[in-house]
Formats: structure tokens, sequence, C-alpha cells
């Protein structure tokens, strides 16, 4: 069983900066897949950035590529994605998510944390 857990969402003005953090509950930690989604109200969710097993291959939307960086610290379990120069736009909930070993931009991940609200005021 895989349980996420995000944190550090909040409210920030456009053009600010924000860091979220996804506790990642597995056995094997380091053998599964990274993303982060979101999803605007009234929108689809859509992908943000997913991060391979060993860190060393990212992927990211063309919205926040740039803009946002992921990355991970297998000794602690944890996914983060950085958020820099924040619009408006990207005020959505955002989610982690896990799958295992294969990397994927699509929301065919099998393991999802709860979200955290991320509003960025104009």
């Amino acid at each position: 069983q895989v349980q996420l857990v995000e944190s550090g969402g909040g409210l920030v003005q456009a053009g600010g900066s924000l860091r979220l953090s996804c506790a990642v509950s597995a056995r094997t930690f380091s053998s599964y897949v990274l993303g982060w989604f979101r999803q605007a109200p009234g929108k689809e969710r859509e992908f943000v950035a997913a991060i391979s097993w060993s860190g060393g291959t990212t992927y990211y939307a063309d919205p926040v590529k740039g803009r946002f960086t992921i990355s991970r610290d297998n000794a602690k379990n944890t996914v983060f994605l950085q958020m820099n120069s924040l619009k408006p736009e990207d005020t959505a909930v955002y989610y982690c998510a896990a799958r295992f070993l294969v990397l994927s931009v699509r929301d065919d991940y099998p393991y999802w944390g709860q979200g955290t609200q991320v509003t960025v005021s104009s």
C-alpha cells in the first residue's frame, strides 16, 4: 500500500513562490515514479510534472516549464514541487501521485494524495 500526503499549499501573490512537499509511505519508495497534477475549478485534472525513480529524468507541462521544478529525496521518501513566478492561472488543487517504475505524463497513476490548495492572487 502506498500513501501520499501533500503539504505546502497556500495563498500567494502573483510573482511569488511556493514549495509543495509530498511525503510518500512505500516500502520501496525509490522504485516509484512520482508526479504532480492539478485541478482548477470547473476544469479537468492536468499534468504538471513528473520525475523518474532515480530523479534523472523529469517532464514538465508547457505552462510551467522554466517556472516549476520537481525533485525528490529518496532518503526522506519525499517529492517536492518548487513553484516560482506564480500566476493566477496556477490556482488549483495540487495532487501528488505515484506509480511503479514507468514514467508517465497521463493521470494513470494508481496512488494519489488528498491534494493541497494553491491560490495565486493578482
